[in-house]
């Protein structure tokens, strides 16, 4: 039997511009995890996979799913990666702790840890490049256009500074940030929103690449405060940069709800995370804030709060 895991994710700056072209920054959420376990099925043909996810309710025979089904296609994907054309009969136990579409990860998560649990059964564990190369690929089944940004800080377990088309840049935190994370409770659809800013940006380009150029400066501000352990910077830096995603128009009045809370209990700032239109968002804390701005998000209607450092 072999297991393997892989953290959830947060987008701290930059989210939907990275898609054209300009930086984000993003870091794993540890408290929450997509595990998979691979062990062989005793008495059962060669080749055939069992595929059990509890998460959603998906118990049966690979060949049965869907052929664009996510897990099927990096179970399949990984397969072809490492050679494997004749191999005892498997089964694929998948567990998660992290919220599926609430911007947190969920889908690369689930592909990173098949990837290396079902790499490593065979005998033949893939590098993280390769691992992250293969995510990308059902992150394009999940999301449609995506960054490669979710794929990418959840395979390496850093804090990562992205920008599409270029090398991954991980740098040092100077002093650990702490956040809450604040879950709306509400699905949101990565590929919608993506596509939505899309066409908003189509008819109105101008307006939106000043707007993805406002927030590429910020994301570079945000990394020199957070190498610099400058985090009293960071606060203004995500109430600017919810500024810009709100005129993007991919908030929700969930989402304004408890970023207004955090704020008014203390938070040095808060910004939505990840695609918007519900999902979660995040806000920056220190130690005499965190138990007020948490009792703050619930009461403004978070189904869930809970707390990440990055270190």
């Amino acid at each position: 039997m072999t297991t393997a895991s892989a953290p959830g994710k947060i987008i701290l700056f930059g989210e939907h511009a990275v898609v054209y072209g300009r930086p984000a920054i993003a870091v794993p959420v540890r408290h929450v995890r997509a595990t998979a376990e691979v062990q062989p099925l005793e008495a059962q043909p060669r080749g055939v996979i069992r595929i059990e996810s509890h998460q959603i309710d998906l118990s049966g025979w690979m060949d049965a799913l869907d052929p664009n089904h996510p897990i099927r296609r990096i179970v399949e994907l990984t397969l072809l990666e490492v050679g494997a054309s004749d191999f005892p009969a498997l089964s694929v136990d998948i567990r998660s702790t992290i919220p599926v579409a609430g911007g947190l990860g969920s889908g690369a998560a689930v592909s990173v840890a098949v990837a290396r649990a079902l790499s490593q059964q065979l005998g033949k564990p893939l590098p993280n490049e390769r691992v992250n190369a293969l995510a990308f690929e059902i992150e394009k089944i999940h999301h449609g256009n995506p960054s490669g940004i979710d794929n990418t800080v959840v395979t390496y377990d850093c804090p990562v500074y992205f920008r599409r088309g270029q090398p991954v840049g991980s740098f040092p935190v100077g002093k650990p940030l702490t956040l809450l994370v604040g879950d709306t409770g509400l699905s949101a659809s990565t590929a919608t929103a993506v596509e939505g800013v899309r066409v908003r940006w189509e008819r109105d380009r101008q307006t939106f690449e000043a707007i993805f150029d406002s927030i590429g400066v910020t994301v570079d501000r945000a990394r020199e405060a957070i190498v610099r352990g400058e985090n009293q910077r960071l606060g203004p830096l995500m109430d600017h940069n919810q500024e810009l995603l709100e005129a993007m128009g991919v908030s929700a009045p969930e989402l304004r709800r408890l970023v207004w809370a955090a704020r008014e209990a203390g938070a040095r700032g808060a910004k939505l995370s990840g695609a918007g239109g519900g999902g979660n968002m995040l806000a920056l804390v220190d130690e005499t804030s965190v138990d007020a701005v948490a009792v703050a998000l619930r009461a403004a209607g978070a189904v869930s709060v809970f707390p990440t450092v990055v270190s």
